[in-house]
């Protein structure tokens, strides 16, 4: 029986690569995303291969009402990120900080928690965190506190939902729309600067995480894991 993966923020970047990666591997792939314009363009870029509903992941009640509508899944994939909180840390401001907790930490938890009744004993859940969770970046204060949320809940969950596996991708600089608030040039500078002190000589691409994403799915024997594809770039961060 062809497997079933939901993707809570498949319309663009990481999400919808994770949709293109997973309809490769055979599996029926069904997206969500909050903009219905945006969730109507990556469906017709998926080619019609793909099913999708227009809904916010941090409203409790849809997300539930959605997930009891698909019946039984096999995997969820989570990649809510909700709206940066970066800059000097003296500058966070505390609205900012509470934004970016309900559009990634608030969202992927109630993504999550709505998926369980209807999540296949032997699924799993892989939710997108950030390398900024444990790369002492300054500047990434708020970013860290929030991804880093999310990663603490990874052994936790692994534990007490199994045999339901529970895993994390923990991203590095990825080259996706997520970048899209800074000017193209300045982009373009950031993600030069980037690569120049990234051990894999390079930004990533979208293509990258899906494949880990991939990979988290696949393997059977991998829960309670925080998988850094980064480039190594945390290995290497004070050089910034």
């Amino acid at each position: 029986m062809t497997e079933r993966i939901v993707i809570i923020g498949g319309t663009s970047g990481i999400g919808l690569a994770a949709a293109e990666r997973q309809l490769a591997e055979g599996r029926e792939v069904v997206i969500t995303g909050r903009d219905a314009d945006r969730l109507a363009a990556a469906l017709e870029k998926l080619g019609g291969a793909a099913t999708g509903q227009s809904v916010d992941a941090c409203d409790e009640t849809a997300m539930r009402a959605f997930f009891a509508g698909l019946g039984k899944v096999d995997h969820v994939v989570i990649t809510a990120t909700g709206t940066s909180a970066g800059g000097p840390f003296k500058d966070l401001t505390v609205d900012a900080l509470r934004t970016a907790v309900e559009g990634k930490l608030v969202a992927q938890t109630v993504a999550a928690q709505a998926a369980l009744d209807v999540l296949a004993p032997e699924g799993s859940l892989t939710f997108i965190t950030a390398g900024s969770s444990g790369a002492s970046l300054p500047g990434t204060a708020g970013l860290a506190a929030v991804n880093a949320a999310v990663e603490a809940m990874v052994p936790v969950l692994a534990v007490e939902l199994a045999p339901v596996r529970v895993n994390a991708v923990s991203p590095g600089v990825i080259a996706t729309p997520w970048w899209d608030w800074m000017p193209a040039e300045a982009r373009q500078q950031a993600f030069d600067s980037y690569a120049k002190v990234t051990p894999a000589g390079r930004v990533g691409a979208a293509e990258d995480i899906a494949d880990a994403i991939g990979y988290l799915i696949g393997n059977s024997y991998t829960t309670g894991t925080v998988l850094s594809v980064d480039g190594g770039l945390r290995l290497n961060a004070a050089a910034l």
